[in-house]
């Protein structure tokens, strides 16, 4: 399955009864933004996923800003929402398929495959004046067996060893300025973490929000990479989120198997013994 849908092909599926759209608009500045804006309109059927509710964890102070879920919880909250191991799920966003980025990779995380994000998302959809509605469906809970793939993750222990035994590249997803600790606004410490390169989301996306073709995403990535392949890469960013968006942004471009550090710098930056490169 490919990892991206066209406004065009879903279309043409709504309706479909293994299908479940998610709708995964957030705003990090205003937390409230993205369930409003789903009261006011969404993709006909849709579901909302809250990312700092649904598709994160409990916050310790030490373990970032949006620490992965419990998976028995979230597959419990994706059951409850109507996903099922025969579920085709398609993501959603306002913002380049940044937050539907994270729902696409946590179901794979959980062993499910079939997920796919909307190209273009929310903004794709109504410039082509496509459906929306504002009513809120009632799912049937459905069976969802999961099982965590442990092989897409790698911890701050990892990434601590790496620093003198190398094993994978880092790749960083936050803003150039930001990986060089310029104008930190959102965590306490400016920086990166010594090694990482940088490769910021939003430079998969084309001018109209929708993502680079295949054969542009391949080139540019390997003027970042270089000779090291796709499955030697472990993909962070401020808390584990945008890294999504480029490992998302890989598949697109058909190379799969890089990792996750799911702290990312929001849990490095937490614990004052890690190193820190500007």
């Amino acid at each position: 399955m490919h990892p991206l849908i066209s406004t065009i092909e879903l279309i043409s599926q709504l309706g479909q009864p293994d299908l479940v759209i998610v709708d995964c608009r957030h705003d990090l500045a205003n937390p409230d933004a993205g369930r409003q804006a789903y009261g006011i309109s969404h993709l006909p059927g849709a579901v909302f996923a809250h990312l700092d509710h649904d598709l994160s964890g409990t916050k310790t102070g030490s373990n970032g800003r949006h620490p992965l879920p419990d998976p028995a919880a979230l597959a419990g909250w994706l059951a409850s929402q109507g996903i099922g191991n025969t579920s085709r799920v398609v993501a959603y966003d306002a913002s380049g398929g940044f937050f539907a980025a994270r729902l696409w990779w946590l179901l794979q995380w959980l062993g499910h495959d079939a997920v796919q994000v909307l190209d273009g998302g929310w903004g794709a959809w109504t410039a082509a004046g496509l459906p929306v509605n504002n009513k809120v469906p009632q799912p049937q809970a459905a069976q969802f067996a999961w099982q965590v793939q442990d092989d897409v993750l790698v911890s701050m222990a990892d990434v601590r060893r790496n620093l003198t035994e190398p094993q994978f590249q880092l790749v960083d997803a936050r803003s150039p300025d930001r990986y060089l600790g310029r104008g930190e606004t959102i965590d306490p410490v400016g920086g990166h973490i010594p090694g990482a390169k940088n490769r910021f989301f939003q430079h998969n996306l084309a001018a109209d929000g929708c993502f680079k073709s295949a054969e542009q995403l391949r080139a540019e990535w390997a003027d970042v990479l270089g000779d090291t392949t796709a499955d030697e890469v472990v993909h962070q960013c401020g808390s584990g989120v945008t890294a999504c968006h480029n490992l998302l942004a890989l598949a697109v471009a058909g190379q799969q198997g890089g990792r996750l550090y799911a702290g990312s710098w929001s849990e490095w930056c937490s614990h004052a013994d890690n190193p820190v490169a500007r």
